[in-house]
């Protein structure tokens, strides 16, 4: 889940800035590339490591709102915005590419146009979290993260079947609007049925078909 990303197989976002001579942040785990209220003044792609953004309220609370991981963007939640909405942290060692808000103004139509269906993309990624925590039960809501994010390893082509969790329990319960224990227990239900093998961070997807009757079996009852 951290490993780094290929320009070659990344999305043309991921080819056209590996042409720009754009600064290379390496980050350590639990470092902020930026916090809310600090000026926007560049987006960051995500070369290597994974990142939480999360919003922290009047007394305290914070609340996680995403995990962003190797070819997403940092800091669309402030576009058109003075200032970041949100903090971003790194969760293990990574790289961001620090593309500065003037350049973007003036890059051509198609790097305007990349960042903007990674916009649209992020808000139906959003979209499509607000219903399934509106909608799935506890087992429901860990079995469709493990999905998402073995499809999004996938994607890079990497192993859909091992995933190693940079989150801690408890980020991944913020997350899915979930009490720490309850995300133990389903973890724990998933593994007696056979469809996960959980060693700490790393879990093993062993019936991935199985996995999205979890999901199904719970669509047929509403």
């Amino acid at each position: 889940m951290s490993a780094d990303c290929d320009p070659a197989t990344n999305d043309g976002l991921g080819v056209m800035l590996a042409r720009l001579p754009l600064q290379r942040r390496r980050v350590h785990a639990r470092q902020y590339v930026f916090r809310a209220g600090q000026p926007r003044q560049a987006l960051y792609f995500v070369h290597a490591g994974c990142f939480k953004t999360s919003l922290v309220s009047a007394d305290g609370r914070e609340k996680i709102t995403g995990f962003r991981m190797c070819g997403d963007l940092l800091g669309l939640d402030a576009m058109g915005m003075p200032v970041h909405a949100c903090d971003a942290v790194a969760l293990d060692v990574g790289e961001v590419w620090e593309l500065p808000c003037a350049l973007l103004r003036s890059a051509g139509p198609q790097l305007c146009d990349a960042v903007t269906a990674m916009l649209s993309g992020e808000i139906r990624r959003d979209w499509n979290w607000m219903l399934a925590l509106g909608t799935l039960g506890a087992e429901q809501r860990v079995a469709t993260f493990l999905l998402d994010l073995a499809a999004r390893l996938a994607s890079m082509g990497y192993s859909a079947r091992q995933l190693t969790l940079r989150m801690t329990r408890a980020e991944l319960g913020n997350f899915l609007a979930l009490k720490l224990e309850t995300v133990t227990r389903a973890l724990s239900r998933l593994q007696a049925q056979g469809l996960i093998a959980v060693d700490g961070r790393r879990i093993d997807i062993d019936d991935v078909d199985a996995l999205r009757a979890v999901l199904e079996a719970r669509a047929a009852c509403h």
